[in-house]
């Protein structure tokens, strides 16, 4: 085994490390673990359905040693993705996390009602950017070009199957992560009431994340 970090596809020996970069990163990019004491809560959110439906699109940034430090995955069709979850999904982990049946209250418990809507990520305004993607990485490997590098092979991987955009949704207040998507040509994507987010979106097309993090 090389021991250069390298990005390559995601493997099923990946899924325990890419649960944990999830919720090392989960607090507007911070470690989570004092907010959500399941450690199996936010990885069932944001990382473990699109290893499971969609494992073509999932890459990892493999630190050498065959540890995660860092990840992105995605969906190529947000509509079908929202069926999959409603469908499939949900009967998988809703014994482990019952839909509530009271306004939430704690952190723990607005994770869980958001699990429970996953038509939340249809929204008009990103029909025209069909695709939406998560990307993750450990602090210790930020700012290094890794990230990038994640960036462009899965923009490559959507491209390929000729999907034409994308869009992320990320927390308004995440200054350092909107930062990184300005650089790699993600515009903002006016949304009515979006809440604490900023969503973002972009052409597939590699060459214009080259031509922005150039510019």
């Amino acid at each position: 085994m090389s021991d250069q970090p390298t990005v390559r596809p995601y493997h099923r020996r990946d899924r325990d490390g890419v649960a944990d970069v999830c919720v090392r990163t989960a607090d507007n990019g911070g470690d989570s673990r004092h907010l959500y004491p399941d450690q199996q809560l936010m990885p069932t959110l944001f990382a473990a359905p699109y290893c499971h439906f969609e494992p073509e699109l999932a890459f990892v940034l493999d630190d050498g040693r065959g540890g995660v430090g860092g990840y992105i995955l995605g969906t190529a069709d947000t509509e079908r993705f929202v069926r999959d979850w409603r469908d499939r999904w949900l009967p998988l982990v809703a014994d482990r996390y019952p839909a509530p049946e009271r306004p939430p209250r704690t952190p723990t418990e607005e994770m869980i009602a958001l699990l429970h809507r996953p038509e939340r990520m249809i929204l008009p305004e990103l029909q025209p950017y069909p695709a939406h993607l998560h990307i993750d990485l450990l602090p210790e490997w930020q700012r290094r070009g890794y990230g990038r590098r994640l960036m462009h092979t899965f923009l490559t991987a959507l491209h390929a199957r000729g999907v034409p955009a994308v869009h992320l949704g990320m927390v308004t207040a995440n200054t350092a992560a909107r930062a990184f998507y300005d650089r790699l040509g993600f515009h903002p994507v006016a949304v009515p009431d979006p809440g604490p987010l900023t969503y973002l979106g972009r052409s597939t097309a590699v060459d214009a994340v080259d031509a922005a993090e150039a510019g």
